[in-house]
């Protein structure tokens, strides 16, 4: 399975997103610290889910950040956040 799956996966276990957005911008980071040939290194990423109701942005990125901490000590140097609720969307 690829990072992306399994981000893709975990994510949608943990928050039943109504819009998920993983976007590998790896390509991007050529040369920069953390990347690797191959890709899935770097990502950007939108969840949308009534699991951050009433959670500041920090909250929000603090439980995505503990859902991926096994891929971001392993193999995601970098990872941009977008967490909102349906309302906000």
């Amino acid at each position: 399975m690829s990072v992306a799956e399994t981000i893709e996966r975990k994510l949608t276990d943990a928050f039943s997103p109504t819009r998920l957005e993983i976007e590998d911008e790896s390509a991007r980071h050529q040369g920069h610290s953390g990347w690797r040939p191959g890709g899935e290194t770097h990502f950007n990423v939108t969840v949308v889910s009534k699991a951050f109701e009433g959670k500041s942005r920090v909250e929000r990125q603090r439980l995505v950040y503990g859902v991926l901490a096994e891929e971001m000590a392993e193999q995601v140097h970098a990872l941009a956040l977008t967490t909102r609720t349906p309302a906000e969307d």
